[in-house]
């Protein structure tokens, strides 16, 4: 398993995550996740972090894995190497003091250049493995609020970078189709659209990530596009 590292010191590592990998195993399938190949080249981390329960209500390892992102997105994903910093670059997260940005291709013509979608997340009250928003949860919502920029438009498809400032699960696959401007290549939240731009997988990619590192210092780490995402941004020049 080949996995692009971004950033690496004492204390953490941060990666660029290739689309179609899973962060951590589902329990449910034997397929490859990215706590495997953290298994072989950093076994130190394999009690970093609290336990972590799946679907399947087991109970795994968490393997100093700060953070998630899905299935098919690409992009930066940190990880700690010891307790205190996995302690350390989770209380920013709870904090809200870690700024991520996620680039997307996103269908029709948005119409802001920027704007702030503000629309509590729930349990999608009709599909379990969905997210909802407003009538259609069941159950408890959850603030979630994310910020967004128009980088570009063209034949009815937009690039958008986006900023979630709270971390509910398919956060910005549910405020982007909640907007009419679902995210090409989703097969769960999207819809049966043709594209301009040819993606086989979901068109979201985890673009940077600034935190502050235990010694004190800021730093932004940027994980560059693989060839797919790479190729739909290229659309637009």
């Amino acid at each position: 398993m080949d996995i692009p590292i971004l950033y690496e010191d004492s204390n953490l590592l941060a990666v660029n995550k290739p689309s179609g990998l899973v962060i951590h195993t589902d329990g449910r399938t034997q397929e490859p996740a990215l706590t495997d190949w953290l298994k072989e080249k950093y076994p130190d981390t394999e009690k970093v972090g609290e336990p972590l329960e799946i679907g399947t209500g087991e109970i795994i390892k968490r393997w100093g894995i700060v953070h998630r992102i899905d299935r098919e997105t690409s992009g930066v994903v940190l990880v700690a190497k010891n307790q205190k910093a996995y302690d350390f670059l989770k209380k920013q997260f709870l904090d809200r003091e870690i700024e991520k940005t996620y680039h997307a291709v996103v269908y029709g013509d948005v119409r802001y250049d920027e704007g702030i979608i503000n629309l509590a997340i729930g349990r999608n009250k009709s599909d379990f493995r969905k997210k909802a928003t407003g009538k259609a949860v069941r159950g408890e919502e959850k603030e979630a609020v994310t910020h967004y920029k128009t980088l570009a438009r063209k034949g009815k498809i937009s690039l958008i970078e986006a900023n979630p400032r709270t971390g509910r699960t398919h956060q910005l696959r549910v405020h982007f189709a909640d907007l009419g401007h679902g995210i090409i290549g989703d097969r769960l939240y999207g819809v049966a659209k043709k594209s301009p731009v040819n993606i086989s997988r979901l068109a979201l990619h985890a673009y940077s990530i600034e935190f502050e590192l235990p010694e004190g210092k800021l730093i932004k780490i940027i994980a560059p596009y693989p060839v797919d995402f790479q190729a739909a941004v290229d659309f637009f020049k």
